[in-house]
């Protein structure tokens, strides 16, 4: 729980329909349909600066972001203005996500493989979601 005592309100941020589909009704989602990896940090960090605080890491899982189109993080409304530690770690997660984007861009991958980035990228939610603790934020 935060500070209040009770637990945030929590929002998934996507551009992953396998976890807009699954988590639909159940949680705030925002679905970029049509979003890249870094447009989900964008507007992961848009809500953070506008009173929201991190609940997964935005790097979270082991794909770089120039393997993966896909990402979800998962966020929380919180009473105070502004979380920095999340501020912090989602312009460093932004400027490491630019750094490898640079470097060498996502490859068009065919439709299969890029269903099996977003059947890992749900099953990180996944995980995190059934975590006991997950209700303790």
């Amino acid at each position: 729980m935060h500070k209040g005592g009770t637990a945030l309100e929590k929002f998934i941020i996507t551009n992953n329909d396998k976890v807009y589909k699954k988590y639909k009704g159940k949680y705030k989602i925002v679905f970029l349909e049509k979003g890249s990896y870094t447009d989900v940090l964008n507007e992961t960090r848009d809500y953070i600066h506008n009173g929201c605080k991190l609940i997964t890491h935005p790097m979270a899982g082991s794909l770089k972001p120039n393997q993966t189109p896909y990402k979800s993080v998962i966020i929380g409304k919180t009473s105070e203005k502004t979380d920095y530690s999340s501020v912090i770690l989602i312009e460093n997660s932004l400027d490491a996500a630019n750094k490898f984007l640079k470097h060498k861009s996502t490859p068009k991958w065919n439709e299969k493989i890029l269903n099996d980035f977003k059947t890992v990228d749900l099953s990180l939610i996944e995980n995190v979601i059934v975590n006991p603790m997950f209700n303790i934020y």
